[in-house]
Formats: structure tokens, sequence, C-alpha cells
């Protein structure tokens, strides 16, 4: 499997707690919402957006 995240997934895909957008952070492997301030993991190339996930990032 690549390290891309397929750009229509990305598109539709939001954080739901913010239900904001999400950045695709290629080098970790997560997904990252500003507004959250929260790195939702990928796993396997599934997005795994549970907030009891997500790692906190720093703002």
């Amino acid at each position: 499997m690549s390290g891309a995240i397929d750009p229509w997934l990305l598109s539709i895909l939001v954080c739901p707690a913010t239900r904001t957008p999400l950045r695709y952070d290629e080098a970790r492997q997560e997904l990252v919402s500003e507004e959250a301030g929260l790195a939702y993991p990928i796993r396997d190339g599934v997005p795994v957006l549970l907030i009891e996930e997500a790692r906190r990032i720093e703002q």
C-alpha cells in the first residue's frame, strides 16, 4: 500500500469533534485537526476517526 491517502477521501473527511477539514500528515500517517488540536491515526490505510484514539498535538 502506498503512503498516500486518496485525495477524494480526504476532501470529504472532517474532524468528528469540530466538523472542520483535516490535514493529511504523510510523514506521521495521521489526519490532523488544527481546530481541535488532535491527530487521528491512519492504520493499514484506514483513517481512525475516533476522538478517544486521537493524539493531542501542540498548538
